[in-house]
């Protein structure tokens, strides 16, 4: 990875209500697994919404944003992935996706 300062990918999912069991399912068991395999991911947490929408967030804290052009992320992100994936892919109603670099660390 480069000297580049620490990033950080940030994810925001409505998911249709009748498939919210199983979006948190494949999420926990294969999803965030799989990313937190790529090197760079440092640490990924989950939030689910209190009250607002999107109800779902996840943060994901990277190296840098390197990570997100290596060979290792774009492969899982757009050729191997699995059945479940590309389903569970269909049943998001909303999905924000933002990269944000570090600017103060204490």
């Amino acid at each position: 990875m480069s000297n580049s300062k620490k990033a950080l990918l940030l994810v925001m999912m409505q998911i249709d209500p009748e498939t919210e069991d199983e979006f948190n399912r494949w999420y926990d068991e294969e999803h965030l697994p799989e990313r937190m395999a790529v090197p760079g991911f440092l640490v990924g947490r989950r939030f689910k919404a209190i009250e607002g929408e999107p109800r779902y967030l996840a943060l994901y804290d990277l190296e840098d944003t390197d990570v997100l052009k290596s060979h290792a992320y774009l492969t899982k992100l757009n050729e191997e992935y699995t059945e479940w994936t590309a389903r569970m892919r269909t049943k998001f109603k909303i999905i924000k996706r933002n990269v944000y670099v570090e600017i103060t660390s204490k």
